[in-house]
């Protein structure tokens, strides 16, 4: 499997499953049947231990997925990785339409808006139930930008940053560097 610096996370392992080892997993994916076709993966713990384990079963459960690895066979072998991340190579991430991003692409950039003032950089995307909502960080100030097509006015996935409208009430004047 790939280093862990092309890896992309698909999951997260929210709690234990039964007494075989199986894990109740929350999908960090919109991309459907992402789980079900499954082989192998790369497990990353809390601690940052990583391990690489095939995947014996994998089943929907209600909003989320169980799934059971060869490396565990007790609740107690799981138990280490509660909280971790479920990875795959990003080679393995399906292409998207034009005009619509991985998560993964876009946290970390850099974003600036049209005047080219550096606002920050987009740290975190929270999913709320009208849109998601870009956490845009810099040293004492935090931005939450509305992740809608009439804030952001481009995306370069490959320099890395994102310019987002003026919109007045987003960004205050002493919001730019």
């Amino acid at each position: 499997m790939a280093d862990s610096a092309e890896l992309i996370a698909i999951g997260k392992i929210e709690k234990l499953f039964g007494v075989r080892g199986e894990v109740r997993v929350r999908s960090l994916s919109d991309v459907p049947g992402r789980f079900e076709g499954l082989t192998q993966v790369t497990l990353v713990a809390p601690s940052g231990r990583v391990l690489v384990t095939g995947v014996t079963r994998v089943r929907a459960n209600g909003n989320s997925y169980v799934l059971g690895f060869d490396a565990f066979t007790t609740p107690e072998e799981a138990a280490v990785f509660r909280g971790g991340l479920i990875k795959i190579p990003r080679d393995q991430a399906p292409m998207l339409p034009a005009g619509q991003y991985y998560e993964f692409d876009l946290i970390g950039m850099a974003v600036m808006d049209e005047a080219s003032h550096v606002l920050g950089t987009l740290e975190e995307i929270l999913e709320t139930p009208s849109n998601h909502v870009f956490v845009i960080r810099r040293p004492g100030r935090e931005i939450l930008i509305p992740a809608i097509k009439d804030a952001v006015a481009s995306v370069d996935v490959k320099n890395r940053t994102m310019t987002i409208r003026s919109v007045e009430g987003w960004v205050q004047d002493d919001d730019s560097l």
